[in-house]
Formats: structure tokens, C-alpha cells, sequence
């Protein structure tokens, strides 16, 4: 059958304790290093870092929970992505420069971000980027793609089934729900298979569980999917 791909936000941000690492335990482990904690603010290796791998390998996943690692510290950054169409001028206050999907960027986003990167360097700020493809294969100017070529890359590479299935059921056990053999095996046959479209999915069937009084069940997330 026809898969699904949800629409829809995310219940709680993403952060690193979140993030299910399996075959990315090194692009994980190195993002931990280089946050550190409050007390090495302005420390931090200026190196920059890019993150490359397809759709739902947890690229956006790292760099928003980077995001949010940072603010809990007290810090601001400054975000790119495809959907900033006017990106702001370089802020001397941010702590590090975050540029996701630059596969994606137009000519104008090029500019921001290599402004933003040369920027950041002088600064000795971080830059850590994300993308579909390694650098040498992006199409964009010369100067940005070789920026973001020098520095630390990881390539994030998809959960297998049984690693999205041990995410699934940790999740589960975690908010206290039992999810049968039946009802994983619907849900990674009929939804996105990227392990955030299943978590997104998952929030909601205990949302949809818990305002109906149902254990969840096959019968269930079809009336949730019917009722949305």
C-alpha cells in the first residue's frame, strides 16, 4: 500500500538525549564534545561541521537539538534553511551559525550563508551545516561548498528496521504505552518510515488513546487517521 508521510509539528523539540544514534554514534558523539557546557562558552572549536545523508537519516533532528542545547545555555545562533527566504544581516552576538537543507539554497541563501561562514570564522564561531549530499557534489558557488568541505563530515545513514523498531518501542515504553508486533508492523508498513515522522505518529496515537479511553490498536489509528 501507499505510504504516508504525515504533516505534522513536533510535540516536543528535538534534542541529542533524543536522538537514537545506531550507525551515527560518531557524528553524535562529536557534537556532544564540541557543546560541551556553559563554562566552555567561547571555547568551542571554531571548526566547522557538516552533516550529510538522505531524507530522515536525523540530519535536522542533530542540528535543531543543537539549537536548543545552545538557548538552554544562554546563547543565540543564527538559522538557515530552504524556507528563510530574506535571511537577517550576521549578529556579532551568535554563538555559532546553523545552516540546514543547503542543498536547497537559492542564490540569495548562498549569499547569506557564505557571509554568515566568513563571519563566524572571524568570529571564531561555529558553523555547523547539513545537507543531502557531501560537499563536492553540491551545486553551490565555489566559495560556500568549499567552506563547508574543509572542516569535520559525517555522513548520517538511515536506522535499519530493527533499529527503528527498538526506537519505537523504547518510546513507547517510555510514555507507559504497549505497542504490539500488529500495530508496528501497520505502522512502518502504512506511515513515513523516518524515524521523526513515526515519532510525531506515535505522540499522536497516545494523544488519540488517552481522549478515547482505547488501548492502541490497528482499529484505533485508523479512526484517529479518519477523525484528523
Amino acid at each position: 500500500m501507499k505510504q504516508i508521510a504525515l504533516d505534522i509539528g513536533w510535540a516536543t523539540g528535538p534534542t541529542l538525549a533524543t536522538f537514537f544514534a545506531g550507525p551515527n554514534e560518531e557524528a553524535l558523539s562529536h557534537l556532544k564534545l564540541w557543546l560541551g557546557n556553559p563554562s566552555t562558552h567561547g571555547l568551542r572549536s571554531p571548526v566547522p561541521v557538516y552533516l550529510w545523508g538522505e531524507g530522515g537519516s536525523g540530519k535536522t533532528h542533530l542540528l535543531k537539538a543543537v539549537k536548543e542545547a545552545l538557548n538552554e545555555q544562554g546563547a543565540t545562533v543564527g538559522w538557515l534553511d530552504a524556507s528563510v527566504l530574506t535571511p537577517p544581516d550576521y549578529d556579532e552576538q551568535w554563538a555559532a551559525v546553523l545552516l540546514d537543507e543547503v542543498h536547497l539554497y537559492t542564490a540569495v541563501q548562498q549569499h547569506a550563508a557564505f557571509n554568515w561562514f566568513i563571519n563566524a570564522q572571524t568570529y571564531q564561531r561555529g558553523v555547523l551545516a547539513a545537507g543531502h549530499l557531501p560537499p563536492a557534489d553540491l551545486k553551490l558557488r565555489d566559495d560556500l561548498r568549499t567552506r563547508l568541505g574543509w572542516g569535520h563530515i559525517f555522513q548520517l545513514h538511515l536506522l535499519d528496521e530493527t533499529e527503528r523498531r527498538a526506537v519505537l518501542r523504547l518510546a513507547a515504553d517510555a510514555r507507559g504505552l504497549f505497542l504490539s508486533d500488529e500495530v508496528m508492523d501497520f505502522m512502518l508498513s502504512r506511515f513515513s518510515r523516518d524515524l521523526g515522522s513515526l515519532m510525531e505518529l506515535l505522540d499522536l496515537m497516545d494523544g488519540y488513546a488517552l481522549q478515547t479511553k482505547r488501548a492502541i490498536t490497528i482499529p484505533l489509528i485508523k479512526s484517529m487517521m479518519d477523525n484528523s
